[in-house]
């Protein structure tokens, strides 16, 4: 058997190794998953920063320059360089151009009292929008107005977005069981914003994406109900589903105000990086990057919310079941970069902690996304709290780490909390929408409390 992991300095790593293993617990880290290609400079000097050594492995990535990959037996050996073999399940056999990202282009976070009840009343019109298209369609009936109102509530959804990803984040969480498909759609166009928005797409990029994610499924109208919720198709009646993409390009076609990208990406947002997709089979470079990321928050959001299903599945699941389709149906940077853009906890999350006590994430830090501010509802016997307390992970590990830094405490003394693991919703008796109504409350209290202060001092 050939030699597989190595252990490395962090001195010699270089772009292209595959990172398996740290010399400290991943959870101590910004690094979103256990296990990672590295992309540029920039994540060696993070890695540098955190460890003194890693492991990394040879059969997935570069090895160590001092190494004879030459002699490796062939079951170790590395196939070129820099690459490496495709994944087993893997049909790519066409190039994919590298991601251009623009991190911290929309670096102004407008603090979330204050956008929040600004998202809700959007929330009510992105709905409200979407809705009057679907029964339009419905009737045969589509007007022109009512695109335009779509296109400029995603617009504004966009803004809001751009502002403060949690404020609607929060608002898109709780499932509006009995309106599945566009509840959908709105969910997925969120998620598509909060992934452009990391990656840096402009604004204009942005709105296109927004209205196409929104308008995705506008072609399910055309087809009977029976078929849409039936659990295990035939080939033909997955055929006829399969339709609806076409169908739904043909629709915004003959809309009066709907430009050819917005189609495009209603046309692509099926289709997969190793041509397993509908309704062309694309490969690779051929399905726009649009089309790409639609495809991806698609995916994410029908696993997260299946139709029919009472509860979602807890986030790290669908993280997991995505990453496993990485250069397979799915493009590997864009993958990797969307569970960044979320998070491993996104907000609305029914996480438990090290402490063994379980919260709500309600609030996260773009900076350390593994510490986000959890809402603490059960204690570590898994009764609930006479009382609600907020729980803000980083700003606790900051105050701990002083005191140790201070030689005020050891760190014996000092219990740093993590977040143990994510829960399936409903794991727990807690009303999560509830504690987003709690939440929401009183930063918008905490709002206008602030502002009456100022203006008593004025």
């Amino acid at each position: 058997m050939g030699i597989k992991q190595v252990k490395l300095n962090v001195n010699e790593l270089t772009i292209g190794m595959y990172v398996s293993g740290l010399d400290r617990p991943w959870s101590q880290t910004p690094f979103p998953l256990q296990g990672f290609y590295i992309r540029d400079l920039g994540e060696i000097t993070q890695l540098k920063t955190l460890c003194n050594h890693v492991y990394i492995d040879v059969e997935k990535g570069r090895g160590p320059v001092s190494a004879n990959l030459k002699t490796l037996t062939p079951q170790g050996r590395v196939k070129g360089g820099a690459g490496r073999e495709p994944h087993k399940n893997s049909f790519l056999t066409e190039p994919v151009a590298p991601l251009k990202i623009q991190r911290n282009l929309y670096r102004e976070v407008q603090p979330l009292q204050k956008e929040v009840k600004k998202a809700r009343q959007l929330h009510q019109k992105v709905y409200g929008a979407v809705g009057e298209v679907l029964d339009q369609l419905e009737r045969n009936q589509l007007q022109t107005a009512s695109i335009g109102e779509t296109k400029r509530v995603a617009s504004e959804m966009v803004d809001s977005v751009l502002r403060n990803p949690d404020a609607f984040t929060w608002l898109s969480r709780v499932q509006e069981k009995d309106e599945y498909t566009y509840s959908h759609a709105v969910r997925s166009s969120v998620w598509a914003i909060l992934f452009g928005r990391h990656i840096g797409l402009p604004k204009r990029d942005l709105d296109v994406l927004a209205l196409g994610v929104l308008l995705k499924d506008v072609g399910k109208v055309m087809l009977d109900s029976e078929l849409l919720t039936k659990a295990e198709r035939t080939a033909t009646e997955e055929k006829a589903y399969e339709s609806f993409v076409e169908l739904g390009a043909d629709i915004l076609r003959k809309t009066p105000g709907v430009e050819p990208r917005v189609i495009s990406v209603v046309k692509t947002h099926c289709e997969r990086l190793n041509g397993s997709g509908f309704p062309q089979g694309l490969r690779g470079d051929k399905i726009p990057l649009l089309g790409k990321i639609a495809g991806i928050v698609t995916y994410y959001d029908y696993v997260t919310n299946p139709r029919g299903s009472r509860h979602p599945i807890a986030p790290s699941k669908a993280v997991a079941k995505l990453y496993e389709l990485r250069n397979i149906q799915f493009q590997e940077e864009l993958v990797v970069e969307f569970i960044r853009a979320i998070g491993l906890y996104p907000t609305g999350t029914l996480v438990e902690l090290s402490t063994g006590e379980v919260g709500v994430v309600v609030e996260q830090n773009f900076e350390r996304r593994l510490k986000p501010k959890v809402m603490l509802v059960l204690d570590a016997c898994k009764q609930p709290m006479a009382e609600c307390s907020l729980l803000d992970l980083s700003e606790d590990d900051k105050r701990k780490q002083a005191l140790l830094d201070s030689g005020k405490k050891t760190r014996y003394e000092i219990e740093k909390v993590e977040i143990a693991r994510d829960l399936e919703p409903g794991s727990y008796d807690v009303d999560i929408a509830n504690i987003r109504d709690q939440y929401l409350m009183k930063t918008e209290k905490r709002g206008l409390m602030a502002l009456l202060s100022r203006l008593q001092r004025s």
